[in-house]
């Protein structure tokens, strides 16, 4: 008896890791908890900042893991601004000018190969001579 198998259905979903969050939502709540941690701990500032500073990157880190406008990531929607951003606003077409070359460099002369240099004799010895 043959046994059964499940064929995938869900190939455009994202697999569920832990608390259902995808392992790329879980690895940005990892990345946001740590920074949060060293900023409430390792910075030399008096306590009330860093505690601010602290709640500062978990409120930054929660609209990137949970918040996702029109089902993509909010760090796609971050470098879709800045390629927007750097791309240039107005385009004018302008032909381009050539640069004037001398006539010698224009020209162009064709001339017959060289024939190649004829093989040694065989009796002239072609290179390992005998010591006297």
């Amino acid at each position: 008896m043959t046994g059964r198998h499940e064929i995938p259905t869900h190939l455009g979903v994202a697999d569920r890791a832990v608390l259902g969050l995808t392992m790329r939502q879980l690895l940005s709540a990892a990345c946001g908890l740590a920074l949060a941690y060293a900023a409430a701990g390792d910075l030399p500032l008096p306590l009330v900042l860093r505690l601010g500073a602290a709640a500062l990157v978990l409120a930054a880190t929660l609209p990137l893991v949970f918040w996702r406008p029109q089902g993509r990531p909010l760090e796609e929607w971050a470098f879709v601004l800045l390629r927007y951003r750097a791309a240039p606003r107005a385009a004018a077409w302008r032909p381009r000018e050539r640069p004037v070359l001398p006539r010698a460099a224009r020209e162009v002369v064709l001339r017959p190969l060289a024939a190649p240099p004829p093989p040694p004799a065989a009796g002239e010895g072609g290179g390992h001579a005998a010591a006297s």
